[in-house]
């Protein structure tokens, strides 16, 4: 459908496969997130979103994809959270959430979702006219890589809506910092992805 959308799971702690630096991966992720400040002025959280909660960090990592910023993992983690569930839910979920406002703000989430996916080319098959582009200068694409090499790079089919599975064995293994690294540009400003020719296939087709 129009508000379907890229999701990542969560990594279990696992030995690092790169030691002494930090880890290149593809993702931002909202929970674990450390940058230098010219990152959250150069990629700041779109006001014209409300209600989005699902799909932000998709917005936020591939909009700062296109600016030239690269991902890491740290070696070690140095801090966690638990979600308000299961044996946790009685003490901690005692807090307000943003969807009890839904009914106060009917159509916000969704016309909100058709701007992140269409900022982001994640849903070709919609009409640019239909969505919102107030200020998308400012909470739009940079101009160093496109949306869609990221997605060639990283077996995601936006037309169909479907992904490549176990990805994780080329990121967790080391493969993508290792293949990837050495094409830093010489002025240390990320990855020159003109160069990157390697296209993510699932190397388990069929299986879970």
């Amino acid at each position: 459908g129009e508000s379907q959308h890229l999701r990542h799971l969560s990594q279990p702690e696992r030995v690092p496969s790169i030691h002494g630096v930090p880890q290149m991966q593809p993702y931002w992720a909202a929970g674990y997130s450390f940058s230098r400040g010219h990152f959250v002025v150069n990629v700041p959280y779109d006001l014209y979103q409300p209600m989005i909660f699902q799909g932000e960090e998709m917005s936020i990592g591939i909009r700062g994809f296109t600016v030239g910023y690269d991902m890491y993992a740290p070696e070690r983690s140095v801090c966690f959270h638990h979600y308000a569930v299961g044996e946790n839910a009685k003490k901690r979920n005692k807090v307000p959430h943003f969807w009890e406002n839904a009914r106060d703000f009917q159509g916000a989430g969704k016309r909100a979702m058709a701007r992140l996916l269409g900022i982001v080319h994640m849903n070709p098959e919609v009409s640019k006219d239909t969505w919102e582009h107030t200020e998308e200068s400012l909470y739009g694409l940079g101009g160093v890589r496109t949306p869609e090499k990221f997605y060639e790079t990283f077996g995601i089919d936006v037309f169909n809506k479907k992904a490549q599975h176990h990805l994780c064995q080329f990121v967790d293994k080391g493969g993508m910092h290792r293949q990837f690294q050495p094409l830093i540009r010489p002025d240390k400003m990320g990855v020159d992805y003109d160069k990157v020719t390697y296209k993510f296939t699932d190397p388990f087709p069929g299986q879970s």
